[in-house]
């Protein structure tokens, strides 16, 4: 890259590239290889100046060369672009609303009165196809009430009101059609599929390689808890897939031999090897825009009953008019109540606010699936916690091995980990991580491996069967024992660690002692929460009383429950939903999704299992609780915001029928401001809401 230095100070640089012409495409090219730099921390890239602006970390020397040596061929190879481009949707737009006003000016400028009445009569058509289109279906609506008011316009000569009427009534669609789209390209976005590496099987067995290098006809194996990371077709193996993310099932679909499975579902039973059809990544992508576009579960109950509100008011408006006509004998006046209606502000003002605060939400790394889910926060009253990689970090860390029956540490480590990298969960990669720490390397050498439900993983090696999980399901559910002699050596464990128990045969061979530290931020957050309104924290685990009493006294939760089970976390979460209360629940395993869909709204942590991620409403980033707090702030910002537009457009435009009526306002001047105020209220809607941090 042939670039120069416009502007620079320490971590941030401002450069001109040195070429002609920058297009969309290479500015999105661009602006994406720069943001997967791990030196990068923020940049932009505008397309017209050609100009990037550049804040990293590190040595300048290292980022420096990495720029000079980018190519257009090499980010072409490397990166995946969306189809739906954000930058190209902003073009579209921008060149749309300034061929808009320049039209508008240019007619009123310098067209005379004769062809500025026969445009005005031209443009009409549409609003008055629209407006029949209601008189056929027998519906009264706000389309019905555009047409009547611009056709009376007309009718008293009156083209300039007429004209304002249309251009108004144009730019608000405009307008809202331009945010609905970015906020809906935005949020895809966020939710689009983030998969960096993906197990290919060759001659040569399985290997991890990165998605870039995936290719249409290579075969890759999804085990469960896994994403299906590309659209394929499954060649051997019986999976139950959950598509909940794309199709709204809450059920998962067994895909067997011959079936397509889809980019982003996620395998909740059994394993599946699939040939990849389309590597690209794009169909994701595209899937969840149709998804967000069409589904109705976007939509708040706020939003759906203003929209119900705004169409029971057309009626109103109509009767208002003609009681107006009744009275007064005054044509102008009537006009002046049939020029301004409540709907328009009411249908456009609710869905932009939703749609900007998810936009918003999206800005501080929190994704939400829709406007319900946010209004269910703002509710809430309760909040369940899992423990484990949520009130404590995803990273837990093995700190001590303990073997039994006569088996070695660094064997029984080393085949602990090799049951649990297919498994990603937090104490799964800790086990992991730990092997690789010790320099422990292994092969595939068990047989297929099965995620039970009931917190445990089983295997076949050399025969024996293989269990490693809690202590209820080694012990209670599988009925395995501790060796003979060694009870003393089991009840000398450490109690401050929480234990991963490996057994072998129907005999304990091992047990992990994991330290699970909790984030120094959750009592913080959890008074902060209670400060916002919620008056019951409960924290429920899998892991032994001790371990979650210790948990639960650092943390500062109101309640705890230890030793449950992913059903009884579902359970507890219904209960609590029957007695009258709205739960949040926060979770980041597998065994957390059947309670992340009981609650009003489940919350996943982003680093946690890919189920959760797709069956929860909201994933927050893993980096802080702090995002929680900043979660219930916007949401209830939100629903003060909607709130006060409901108070303003009611208020508004009552008081301009009011004058209407009175005869202080002529026709013209009541639809100008009708519209203007729909016009400022959308776009005080489409602003960011006001959140101040409390950290």
């Amino acid at each position: 890259m042939k670039a120069t230095i416009l502007h620079e100070s320490r971590g941030r640089v401002r450069f001109r590239l040195c070429q002609q012409r920058l297009t969309l495409r290479q500015a999105d090219l661009l602006e994406t290889w720069l943001q997967r730099q791990p030196w990068v921390r923020s940049t932009a890239v505008h397309e017209r100046t050609r100009c990037v602006i550049l804040a990293y970390s590190g040595e300048r020397e290292t980022v420096f060369a990495a720029l000079r040596a980018f190519s257009w061929q090499a980010a072409e190879a490397c990166v995946t672009l969306p189809s739906h481009s954000t930058r190209a949707l902003r073009r579209e737009f921008e060149e749309k609303l300034t061929g808009k006003v320049l039209l508008k000016a240019a007619s009123t400028l310098f067209l005379p009165p004769p062809l500025r009445a026969a445009r005005v009569l031209w443009h009409m058509l549409p609003f008055l196809r629209r407006g029949l289109s209601c008189l056929r279906q027998r519906r009264i609506k706000v389309e019905l009430l555009d047409a009547l008011s611009i056709g009376i316009s007309v009718a008293r000569l009156d083209f300039g009101t007429a004209g304002s009427v249309m251009f108004l009534l144009e730019l608000g669609e405009l307008l809202e059609e331009w945010t609905r789209k970015k906020s809906v390209a935005d949020l895809a976005q966020c939710m689009s599929l983030n998969v960096d590496r993906v197990w290919l099987r060759g001659p040569e067995g399985e290997r991890l390689v990165p998605i870039s290098q995936v290719r249409p006809g290579d075969v890759a194996v999804v085990r469960a808890g896994g994403v299906i990371p590309l659209d394929g077709l499954v060649l051997e193996g019986e999976a139950a897939v959950n598509q909940a993310s794309l199709t709204g099932e809450s059920i998962p679909v067994v895909k067997r031999p011959g079936g397509m499975v889809y980019a982003g579902t996620v395998v909740e039973e059994g394993e599946c090897v699939l040939e990849v059809k389309q590597a690209s990544g794009q169909s994701r992508y595209d899937q969840i825009v149709a998804m967000i576009q069409q589904s109705e579960q976007m939509k708040s109950a706020t939003e759906s009953k203003a929209a119900e509100l705004a169409d029971r008011l057309v009626p109103y408006t109509f009767a208002g008019s003609l009681l107006s006509l009744l009275l007064t004998r005054n044509p102008a006046r009537a006009l002046s109540v049939l020029m301004v209606d409540f709907s328009c502000a009411l249908k456009l003002a609710m869905p932009l606010a939703v749609l900007s605060a998810m936009r918003q939400a999206g800005e501080a790394h929190i994704t939400v699936k829709g406007g319900k889910f946010l209004e269910a926060v703002a509710r809430a009253d309760v909040i369940v916690f899992d423990k484990t990689g949520t009130l404590t970090h995803a990273c837990p860390r093995v700190v001590q091995v303990v073997p039994f029956d006569g088996r070695e540490e660094r064997e029984m480590l080393r085949l602990a980990a090799c049951l649990e990298e297919h498994f990603p969960h937090s104490m799964a990669n800790a086990v992991v991580e730990e092997a690789r720490r010790r320099g422990l390397t292994h092969e595939e050498f068990h047989s297929r491996v099965e995620y039970l439900v009931a917190h445990g993983i089983a295997s076949t090696v050399n025969g024996a069967r293989v269990l490693i999980g809690s202590a209820h399901f080694i012990f209670e559910d599988e009925g395995c024992t501790v060796p003979q002699g060694e009870q003393e050596r089991f009840d000398a464990l450490p109690s401050q660690y929480s234990h991963l128990y490996l057994a072998i045969g129907g005999r304990l061979a091992a047990v992990l002692c994991i330290a699970d530290p909790v984030r120094e931020e959750a009592g913080q957050v959890l008074a902060a929460l209670r400060s916002q309104g919620i008056t019951r924290t409960v924290m429920l685990t899998g892991d032994s009383a001790r371990t979650a009493a210790a948990i639960a006294a650092q943390v500062g939760v109101d309640e705890f429950q230890a030793e449950v089970l992913p059903e009884d976390k579902a359970r507890y979460v219904a209960r609590l939903r029957q007695a009258g209360h709205t739960v949040l629940m926060v979770g980041d395993g597998i065994n957390d999704s059947p309670a992340l869909s009981e609650a009003d709204a489940g919350l996943a942590v982003s680093d946690g299992a890919a189920i959760a991620r797709e069956i929860a409403d909201i994933t927050i980033s893993a980096e802080s609780l702090w995002e929680l707090v900043e979660l219930r702030r916007l949401a209830m910002e939100l629903m003060r915001r909607i709130r006060s537009n409901y108070r303003f457009v009611i208020g508004f435009n009552g008081a301009l029928i009011a004058l209407g009526v009175a005869g202080i306002l002529p026709p013209a001047m009541s639809a100008t401001l009708h519209n203007l105020s729909t016009l400022g209220v959308s776009l005080r809607s489409m602003s960011p809401l006001s959140l101040e941090s409390k950290k």
